[in-house]
């Protein structure tokens, strides 16, 4: 696990250094872009200091590693410790070793802090990715498991070519499909709305309410694919599986199809599954930008292409190394599941 950590922070400095190269390459001025057009050149001199943008790329690259180190090194200062918010540990001259939450700057629109933009916009994403992924994982293990029981039956077949047609749509087309057929055309008998978000307003009581119904069409467009592709991984796996010596022991000592599915060859075929899921899961909670996007979802993928629309550069970068991190934990999280299926993988 202890080199697993060390792949991932590896991962992740890559990540780092491509996002920065290629936000630092780009023809437009950030501070133009922080002040608007029509700003003096005084103000404009003041931004790109504050943004370490006189000084060489690579010392603003080394600056930018600094900023985002949990554990940093900053000059003494009143105006770092109210920019940072950090924890001093010890002192050195002018310097102090501090311990910080990651700084990703601040938005060149609003000018709050990226971290409590991304930190508004980060449950709205996992609520719909949970989700999207359970109705992907339950649905496709079970309907896996089914096609697999009655290999060559109607229900084989048609399992087999509903994950075909699954697989073949595309997020931003099954997102389309969905919005127009069941909040469009059924929309009288769903009851259902083309855009909404988690919370919503009520004007006679000036509160948030819960509004679950905006959840069932981006959850379900969100998790056609990854249902389609469990299915498939689940029935090829347990074909695999069932033809095993110990399945054959199993039906030596009188236990039934059924018990020796679900006690014996399913457990044992799960491992392609979980890295399916595992794969999935990480990026739906990276940012299901299409579908957020077509349902106006509040969520770090709808943040994201909003912060393009409007060239919002840290807000932009923020999200995309949030999205890295997310996929990396959820990874190494993976192998510990790996270990508790299979403990052959500990070797």
């Amino acid at each position: 696990m202890l080199r697993r950590l060390g792949y991932s922070l590896l991962v992740l400095w890559g990540v780092v250094s491509l996002v920065f190269v290629l936000f630092n390459v780009l023809p437009a001025d950030p501070a133009r872009l922080t002040l608007g057009q029509r700003s003096d050149l005084s103000s404009l001199e003041n931004v790109r200091r504050e943004l370490n943008l006189d000084k060489p790329l690579g010392e603003r690259y080394l600056l930018y590693l600094n900023d985002l180190a949990p554990l940093s090194v900053y000059k003494h200062s009143p105006e770092n410790a109210l920019k940072y918010n950090y924890h001093v540990l010890f002192h050195s001259g002018t310097k102090e070793v501090v311990l910080k939450r990651p700084y990703l700057g601040r938005s060149y629109r609003t000018k709050r802090n990226v971290a409590e933009v991304l930190g508004e916009a980060l449950p709205g994403t996992l609520v719909l990715a949970v989700t999207a992924m359970l109705i992907a994982m339950l649905l496709g293990i079970a309907l896996g498991m089914l096609s697999a029981y009655y290999k060559g039956t109607w229900i084989d077949t048609s399992a087999v070519a509903a994950s075909v047609a699954g697989i073949s749509l595309p997020s931003f087309f099954a997102g389309l499909l969905v919005a127009y057929v069941f909040a469009y055309v059924l929309q009288r008998y769903t009851g259902l709305e083309m855009t909404g978000s988690l919370w919503e307003y009520n004007p006679l009581t000036g509160q948030k309410v819960l509004a679950l119904r905006h959840l069932v069409l981006p959850a379900f467009a969100l998790g056609v694919r990854p249902l389609a592709i469990i299915t498939q991984l689940t029935r090829s796996s347990l074909l695999d599986t069932i033809h095993k010596d110990f399945i054959r022991t199993g039906y030596a000592k009188g236990l039934s199809r059924f018990q020796v599915y679900m006690r014996h060859a399913l457990p044992n075929a799960l491992n392609p599954v979980v890295t399916a899921i595992s794969g999935w899961t990480a990026e739906l909670l990276a940012g299901s930008f299409f579908v957020e996007y077509i349902f106006g979802w509040k969520g770090l993928g709808k943040l994201t292409v909003d912060a393009l629309d409007r060239f919002d550069f840290p807000l932009v970068m923020g999200s995309v190394l949030l999205s890295a991190t997310i996929f990396v934990v959820v990874n190494l999280l993976t192998d510990l599941i790996y270990t508790r299926l299979d403990p052959r993988v500990r070797i």
